[in-house]
C-alpha cells in the first residue's frame, strides 16, 4: 500500500509539472505573439526592438530632417553628431539602439534636465533615460581608455609650432602641451562635503586637463575634490606617474600653481612677480600666450554644456566625474568636425582663480629653473612667427 501511494504521488506530481509548463509554454508564447503584434515584421537587417520610436515626437522630427540645424537641440552640429554615432557605433541587437541612445544622451547634457524631462522629450521610459545615460557615459569612458588622444611622434612638430604661433616666439617650437585644471560644480557627497567646498561657496571636484594648440584635449584626470592641491593632483595622475606625456626634450606649458620642473617632467611655469627685470617680463608674456589655450579650451567645454557644467552636476558625485570625461571627448569631436564656438565671458571669468601657493619639489623630481633660465633669451624675439 504504501508503494501505490508512494507511484501515485509521483504520477500526480508528474502531471502537475506537466500542467505547469504547459501553462508556462502558454503564456510565453502569448507575450511574444503581443510583442511581435506590437512591433510588427523585424529582419536581421532590422533588429527587434523592445518600444517603437515615436517619429511624431518634435525633437525627433527635427533629427530626420537633414535641413534642420541640431545646434540649437544638441548643441552640436549635425556632422558632429553623425560623428559622434559613428565613433560609438557597436552591434546590438536589442534595445533602443545607438543611434537614440546617443541622441538621449547629448540632449540631457545640452540642456541639463532631469531624466523625467527627458523621457517626456523622447516619450520614453524615465527609467530608459537613466540607464542610457549611464550606458553612454560609461561607454565613451571606456572608449577613452582604449584609445588614447596623444600625438604620435610624426604629429609633435606640428604641435610645437602651432604653440610658437600662440606665443609669438618660436622658441615655443618644442612646446607640446599645456596643463591646468579646473573646478567643475557638483552637488556635494553626504560624506567629507568640506572637501569639495570652494572658497565661492559651491562644490566642485577637479579636472586637470592637457590640450594642444588647438585646444584639443589630449590627456584628462577627474575626480579629486577641490581641496586638493593642482599640484598634488597632477602627481597623482598617470601622466606624472608613468611620464605619459611630453615625451623626453618636449614641454609642458603650466601656471604658477605647479612647480617648474625638469624631470620626471618637464614643465615650464611662469616667473613670480614682481619679476626681475624685463627679460623674465617678456618671457611671462610668451608663456602666458602659449599658456591661454587651455584656459580657452576649458571655456568652450563649459560654453557648450554649460546647462550642465555652469551648475551643480545633478548626478551622483561618483558618477560625475564620467559624465565630465564624456564632456571632453564631445569637445574634441566637435573640434575634428569644425563646430567651432567662441567661449562666453561669464565662464572665462569663472576659470580665472587664484593660485595658491606651490608645494615643494619631491625626491624624485629635479628643477627646471635653470632649463628656464637658459630658455628665456629665446622667448623674447619680436612676433614674427
Amino acid at each position: 500500500m504504501p508503494a501505490v501511494v508512494t507511484l501515485a504521488l509521483i504520477m500526480t506530481y508528474q502531471l502537475f509539472q506537466n500542467m505547469s509548463e504547459n501553462r508556462g509554454n502558454a503564456m510565453r508564447r502569448r507575450r511574444l505573439l503581443r510583442l511581435a503584434a506590437r512591433l510588427g515584421n523585424t529582419t536581421a537587417a532590422n533588429p527587434v526592438r523592445y518600444c517603437r520610436l515615436d517619429h511624431n515626437m518634435p525633437i525627433l522630427r527635427v533629427w530626420f530632417n537633414v535641413e534642420a540645424d541640431l545646434r540649437q537641440d544638441f548643441r552640436l552640429s549635425r556632422r558632429a553628431m553623425h560623428a559622434v554615432q559613428r565613433l560609438l557605433q557597436t552591434e546590438q541587437d536589442h534595445g533602443w539602439g545607438r543611434e537614440l541612445e546617443v541622441l538621449i544622451y547629448v540632449y540631457w547634457l545640452a540642456h541639463g534636465l532631469s531624466y523625467i524631462v527627458v523621457a517626456r522629450v523622447f516619450n520614453v521610459p524615465k527609467s530608459t533615460v537613466h540607464r542610457v545615460v549611464h550606458k553612454v557615459a560609461n561607454y565613451i569612458c571606456r572608449n577613452l581608455r582604449q584609445k588614447p588622444a596623444l600625438p604620435q611622434a610624426a604629429e609633435l612638430a606640428a604641435v610645437g609650432q602651432g604653440f610658437a604661433q600662440l606665443s609669438g616666439s618660436p622658441a615655443f617650437t618644442n612646446v607640446v602641451g599645456a596643463i591646468d585644471g579646473s573646478h567643475i560644480r557638483i552637488k556635494p557627497p553626504a560624506r567629507h562635503r568640506i572637501d569639495y567646498l570652494k572658497y565661492k561657496g559651491f562644490y566642485s571636484i577637479n579636472m586637470q586637463a592637457v590640450c594642444d594648440s588647438t585646444g584639443r584635449f589630449l590627456d584628462i584626470f577627474v575626480g579629486y575634490p577641490r581641496s586638493v592641491h593642482d599640484t598634488r593632483v597632477m602627481k597623482n595622475s598617470s601622466l606624472y606617474k608613468v611620464r605619459r606625456y611630453p615625451p623626453p626634450g618636449y614641454i609642458l606649458l603650466g601656471d604658477g600653481g605647479y612647480p617648474c620642473l625638469d624631470t620626471p617632467i618637464c614643465l615650464m611655469t611662469p616667473y613670480k612677480e614682481p619679476v626681475t627685470g624685463p627679460v623674465q617680463g617678456r618671457y611671462n608674456y610668451r608663456h602666458a600666450k602659449g599658456r591661454s589655450i587651455i584656459e580657452r579650451a576649458f571655456g568652450v567645454m563649459k560654453t557648450r554644456w554649460r546647462c550642465t557644467l555652469f551648475k551643480a552636476l545633478e548626478v551622483k558625485p561618483t558618477f560625475a566625474p564620467q559624465v565630465i570625461a564624456s564632456c571632453a571627448f564631445l569637445h574634441n569631436v566637435c573640434l575634428d568636425n569644425g563646430d567651432l564656438l567662441e567661449p562666453d565671458e561669464d565662464v572665462s571669468q569663472d576659470l580665472l582663480d587664484p593660485q595658491p601657493p606651490r608645494e615643494p619639489l619631491a625626491v624624485n623630481e629635479s628643477s627646471g629653473n635653470a632649463t628656464r633660465t637658459d630658455w628665456q633669451p629665446r622667448c623674447n624675439c619680436k612676433d614674427t612667427v
